[in-house]
């Protein structure tokens, strides 16, 4: 896994961000299987839900170029404690396979499995005995 070069990518791609509500650019890298890279920042709209968070955004661009199995994330944020994915890209991320997830600051880096940030992610109502 090439952490480094991942949070890169995500560092330039927050440069790139669409947040002139919240102020709070974001940026995220993904890695598929074969070992591209795929970025994607923030996108905001003024009807707060309409607001697409970095990692989705990365996740669409990987999904568009192709990639179906996505291995690994890293989003990066300008805070003072690594910020987190929120529940909504953690499971669109458990759809597409992601197993690493890297949580990053200019100073920080907390490495975590998907399954520590959503456990059970493939389990619910469709998980029923017939």
């Amino acid at each position: 896994m090439d952490w480094d070069l991942m949070v890169k990518v995500a560092w330039d791609l927050r440069e790139r961000a669409y947040a002139p509500y919240s102020k709070f650019p974001v940026g995220a890298a993904v890695m598929a299987a074969d070992g591209r890279i795929f970025a994607g920042c923030n996108v905001e709209n003024l009807s707060y839900g309409l607001t697409q968070c970095a990692e989705r955004v990365a996740v669409g661009v990987a999904i568009a170029a192709g990639a179906r199995e996505l291995v690994a994330l890293a989003v990066v944020a300008d805070t003072q404690v690594p910020i987190s994915p929120c529940g909504a890209c953690r499971q669109v991320l458990a759809e597409f396979g992601v197993k690493r997830v890297l949580l990053a600051n200019r100073g920080e880096r907390l490495e975590f499995a998907l399954e520590e940030l959503l456990p059970r992610a493939t389990a619910g109502i469709l998980d029923r005995s017939e």
